[in-house]
């Protein structure tokens, strides 16, 4: 029983941590640093980022390593519908140049 009234206990009081967790960015670059202008800088970027665009700093990162993975897969295809094309292209060319050689002997 007392097991489960600490538990109840600590949820209670720890729930509210989730809400802070904004904060842990620049706690961490204030201890490593010692930097507070650096950290209140960072938070305050993050935050006016947050709502100018509805997305953190990281979700843009993340789109943006997405769409460049998108662009190298498009290229990709493209050059390998370029080889195929050329290679087409050369072998059709060689069946008209022997076709144009042979009625040009005769």
């Amino acid at each position: 029983m007392k097991k489960i009234i600490l538990i109840f206990i600590s949820c209670a009081l720890l729930g509210a941590c989730a809400q802070s967790t904004a904060l842990i960015g620049p706690a961490i670059s204030v201890g490593s640093t010692g930097n507070i202008m650096q950290a209140g800088f960072a938070y305050g970027t993050n935050i006016a980022v947050k709502q100018a665009t509805g997305k953190m700093p990281s979700e843009h990162v993340s789109s943006y390593i997405q769409e460049k993975e998108k662009e190298k897969k498009i290229r990709a295809e493209e050059e390998k519908i370029r080889n195929e094309m050329l290679n087409y292209l050369e072998s059709h060319i060689k069946v008209i140049r022997k076709k144009l050689s042979s009625k040009s002997k005769t």
